[in-house]
């Protein structure tokens, strides 16, 4: 007879589980916005989590489709927008790359990386992040040594990340994570104003709401299902942005010949 008996799952893990639809997955996110609390465990990659990180992709993707659209009616209406960084880069295949790959792997892992609260990604970034600095700050000076610095971090950063996988997060953390949370993504909204050549404040903040929006479904993507799922939903994001300037692109040139 026991073996018609099901033990339920642990609180923590039950949590993890992803939704079954776009609508389940979206209400998950939106309660969690209200109240943003860290599971002890990713559910890690699998069928079940790739599909949910596609179903938030699908939520950025209309979310910043309404956005876009409101940005064209005000521009429609005499808003004029401040020059951007990218308005006279051309589209080379490398600065392709690293909008698309390298920068969204940089900022998460900056920005969300340590995000789980577990001793082994927050100690792993902070070591890598002390090696960086000692190469900006010596890469002149002292190119050998600080080049030496940066492997030295990187092996060492290597070490805790695996030596620390299987420690819990913080107590400290999981109680203050909603801080946190909230501390990255407005940092990494924030962080976006530089791209902006001109502007006060009061101009310049609405102009990073997507970022603000965005980063807090990859922070979402996170801690529920993993580092490998923010990062595939930001280079989702960020290849979806290029595609759409490089189709205007081609529309325009098309258009004036």
């Amino acid at each position: 007879m026991t073996g018609n008996t099901t033990t339920p799952l642990p609180a923590p893990e039950a949590a993890s589980l992803p939704a079954a639809t776009a609508r389940s997955e979206w209400r998950s996110y939106l309660s969690f916005l209200k109240r943003p609390v860290l599971p002890e465990r990713v559910t890690g990659i699998g069928a079940a989590a790739v599909k949910a990180t596609l179903r938030l992709y699908l939520l950025d993707l209309l979310i910043m489709g309404g956005l876009i659209l409101t940005a064209l009616a005000a521009i429609a209406a005499g808003f004029v927008p401040p020059a951007h960084a990218m308005d006279d880069l051309e589209m080379t295949a490398s600065l392709v790359f690293a909008i698309v790959i390298f920068a969204p792997l940089a900022e998460e892992l900056l920005f969300r990386g340590w995000l789980s609260g577990r001793p082994g990604a927050v100690l792993s970034l902070l070591v890598l992040g002390a090696g960086v600095i000692a190469i900006i700050l010596g890469s002149k000076a002292q190119p050998i040594a600080s080049g030496l610095a940066l492997i030295g971090a990187l092996i060492a950063a290597l070490v805790l990340a695996i030596l620390l996988r299987k420690r819990a997060p913080w107590r400290w953390f999981a109680r203050a994570f909603p801080i946190f949370f909230w501390l990255s993504t407005i940092a990494f909204a924030l962080v976006h104003m530089l791209n902006y050549k001109e502007g006060s404040l009061a101009t310049l903040l609405p102009l990073v709401i997507p970022q603000f929006i965005a980063g807090s479904i990859f922070g979402y993507a996170r801690v529920r299902y993993g580092l490998w799922s923010n990062m595939l939903l930001h280079v989702l994001h960020n290849g979806t942005l290029v595609g759409g300037i490089a189709l205007a692109l081609m529309l325009g040139g098309g258009a004036s010949a």
